[in-house]
């Protein structure tokens, strides 16, 4: 029977950001645990996040896009329109959308199907500062996103190459990164370091565990 009680433990779908996040408004909590049962269903036929983080989907992925989010926020309070790049499952630009509903979000992702989760999700959460763009990040135009974000998408190097033509100088890129953020910086090839200088934003822990996550940017200097 013990054993049975465990499985049963291991199988509970975890919600714990009304406890961790009392801050956050009834409503803006009320709509993220819709985003939340939304996530969870449709993941059974589109893999939206790997099946290990779904039960603790709460901690690694929704307090992690609202912490992160925040660190953004607070270091540039005045971005009017930001792009979530490889956005297929809406972290962190859904929260974000959700928490700041004065910016203007677009979701980015070359994956049509998981572009119509991300309409369905904004059309459910009533996100009017959403908007869904199915394309690949190579496509996006000439010096169109003066403000992007990604996370888990790949690697820093990898990522402001494939946008160096779509931020233009003065933009910023924000990484949403785990530890070893700095061995990613480190890597950077020299020719890439006279175009972008990176920088850390800030770094957070999750509610539960005690590993550290980190938000790094690169700026476009030329």
């Amino acid at each position: 029977m013990k054993g049975n009680n465990k499985e049963q433990e291991a199988s509970i779908i975890s919600w714990r950001i009304d406890e961790w996040f009392p801050d956050l408004s009834p409503e803006v909590r009320s709509r993220l645990k819709t985003y939340h049962e939304e996530l969870v269903k449709y993941n059974r036929t589109l893999s939206l996040i790997s099946p290990k983080t779904v039960f603790v989907a709460d901690a690694l992925h929704f307090a992690d896009s609202i912490l992160a989010s925040r660190i953004i926020h607070s270091s540039h309070p005045k971005i009017d329109k930001i792009y979530d790049l490889g956005s297929g499952n809406g972290f962190p630009g859904l929260v974000f959308a959700l928490l700041f509903p004065q910016t203007q979000v677009v979701l980015v992702d070359s994956d049509i199907k998981k572009c119509e989760f991300l309409k369905h999700m904004a059309g459910v959460l009533k996100l009017s500062n959403v908007t869904v763009e199915n394309k690949t990040v190579e496509s996006m135009p000439d010096g169109s996103m003066q403000y992007v974000m990604a996370r888990g998408l790949t690697t820093i190097s990898k990522a402001i190459l494939s946008t160096r033509k779509s931020i233009p100088r003065g933009g910023i890129y924000f990484h949403l990164k785990g530890e070893e953020w700095g061995i990613e910086v480190g890597e950077i090839p020299t020719q890439l370091c006279s175009i972008w200088s990176p920088s850390l934003v800030g770094e957070y822990k999750l509610p539960v565990g005690a590993v550290k996550f980190a938000v790094v940017k690169t700026d476009k200097i030329a």
